[in-house]
């Protein structure tokens, strides 16, 4: 299965890589700062529309690693169909960032989200459908259902060596092994970047120029800015190229960080996963959290697990210690919810290496875990009563139940596992508006400067740390700052058509 889909991407007949020295005294009328789903989607787009567009990738190997390429390849609005009405995905954004997205942007992903699924299909991408998700765009072939990353020749992977062939074909380059280290600037407009290869630095002049390098999760100085007091306590389970090149590099010519407040996307990780590769990036344990409680190592609960992991794995982030966390379960609670999802704990994490803590009493399993007995006592004795009495929004620290449903913790033997948050890439980045374009200080849009993907702010996040969606954003806004790029370079609106690759 995985050769029907692979077969073509790599043609024996594809063109000589080019390097920084090949393409540096050429004209450009874009740049395309990263080889990812935006990257490749402007890129190729541009060149439909008559512009001479180049991807600088920063990793020098043929099959580099990027965020697209480790995603699981869902192309999804709010973890819904993307191809919905307009005003149904809208209100998903809406729900799920608690009215904190730019308006802007969530009218371009509900309004060109289909449309970016659409052009896909064109450039080559093969998409199934996913029930045990929900999710109806899945790049094919699907990952396997097992721990581990298990990426290459999977559908992300398939698809961006399909886009990086498209290119090719086109004209362009996808120059690997090239970081770019700052915009240049001329009268307050972007005309191109300095990168470097092998210590040597190239100046590279473009009409204009896209940043879609994918986050700064890989960067513990805007880490610890951003998101967390100890970045180190924070399990990476992404590609680990997410420097935070572009948000520098945009931040010194006048744009500025959107979503400060928006965290990162990610999960409920055991602590064990810094050790074990076994256990990273799955499986995770949020709906043992999040059915049940999650706990201080006083005994105390510190945060509403109703909200969701990814809102829980944030909130570890912000402590000072974001290992200071111990998941708490009841057979119940492994038996239901914890066998619910794609790859669920029960029975992946055993499976997978991982250890449980158990015991017949809270007192005993709080004894194990390292944990206040006396306090752990009485916060599931009062947890308990407050659920049982559908009353859980009158807790100490409130426990919603409109999205997750609270479940006593009744029947023994009782788990716990020392956790810790995994981050899967940021949600807060450069400031952008709905056509891509970078915003200055006063939310004005910078000439001649884009950017897309996870290296941009102000869509998902909010203060429940909504997810709307990582390749749906990076297509979405790859496309938009390709064709509004095209009308900045010839003033004439860029044609909406789909035509095949």
């Amino acid at each position: 299965m995985i050769a029907r889909f692979f077969r073509n991407d790599a043609s024996p007949a594809a063109p000589a890589r080019a390097t920084l020295r090949d393409v540096a005294s050429e004209p450009w009328d874009l740049i395309c700062v990263g080889g990812g789903m935006a990257g490749l989607c402007a890129s190729n787009r541009a060149w439909q529309l008559g512009l001479r567009a180049i991807v600088l990738e920063a990793g020098a190997e043929d099959i580099y690693a990027c965020n697209t390429r480790r995603s699981g390849g869902a192309i999804h609005c709010c973890m819904a169909d993307i191809t919905d009405p307009e005003e149904t995905i809208l209100e998903r954004i809406r729900r799920d960032t608690a009215g904190a997205a730019r308006p802007d942007l969530a009218a371009a992903i509900a309004r060109d989200g289909r449309r970016a699924v659409q052009w896909l299909r064109a450039e080559g991408a093969h998409f199934i459908r996913v029930a045990l998700t929900g999710q109806n765009h899945v790049l094919a072939p699907p990952r396997p259902a097992r721990p581990g990353w298990h990426w290459e020749g999977r559908g992300p992977d398939v698809l961006v060596r399909r886009l990086g062939a498209n290119l090719a074909r086109r004209g362009g380059h996808l120059v690997r092994g090239a970081r770019v280290t700052e915009l240049l600037m001329r009268d307050g407009a972007c005309v191109g970047v300095v990168a470097q290869c092998g210590g040597d630095s190239y100046r590279l002049t473009a009409r204009a120029v896209l940043v879609a390098d994918g986050g700064f999760q890989a960067s513990p100085d805007l880490m610890r800015r951003f998101v967390s007091p100890a970045p180190e306590k924070v399990q990476p389970r992404n590609a680990q190229t997410g420097r935070g090149d572009g948000f520098r590099m945009v931040e010194a010519v006048g744009g500025h960080f959107a979503g400060r407040e928006s965290g990162f996307y990610g999960h409920i990780m055991a602590r064990e996963s810094f050790d074990d590769p076994r256990l990273s990036p799955y499986p995770f344990v949020d709906t043992l959290a999040c059915a049940g409680m999650i706990v201080h190592h006083d005994g105390t609960r510190f945060t509403d697990e109703g909200r969701g992991g990814t809102f829980v794995a944030n909130e570890m982030a912000r402590l000072a210690d974001p290992t200071d966390a111990v998941v708490i379960f009841d057979q119940a609670i492994w038996d239901g919810p914890g066998t619910r999802k794609a790859l669920p704990p029960n029975p992946i994490f055993p499976l997978s290496g991982g250890h449980i803590i158990m015991a017949d009493s809270i007192r005993e399993l709080a004894a194990r875990a390292g944990i206040d007995a006396v306090r752990l006592e009485a916060t599931v004795a009062t947890f308990n009563a407050h659920v049982r009495d559908g009353r859980s929004d009158a807790l100490p620290v409130p426990r919603s139940v409109k999205k997750i449903p609270a479940y006593p913790l009744l029947h023994p033997p009782f788990g716990a596992i020392l956790a810790c948050p995994g981050i899967t890439y940021t949600m807060g980045g450069i400031a952008i508006d709905g056509h891509a374009c970078v915003l200055n200080d006063a939310d004005l849009p910078i000439p001649g400067l884009y950017a897309a993907g996870a290296a941009t702010g102000g869509l998902d996040g909010g203060p429940y740390s909504g997810y709307v969606g990582g390749l749906s954003k990076a297509a979405t806004f790859g496309l938009r700052a390709a064709e509004h790029a095209c009308t900045y370079i010839t003033g004439s609106p860029a044609p909406q058509r789909i035509v095949a690759a």
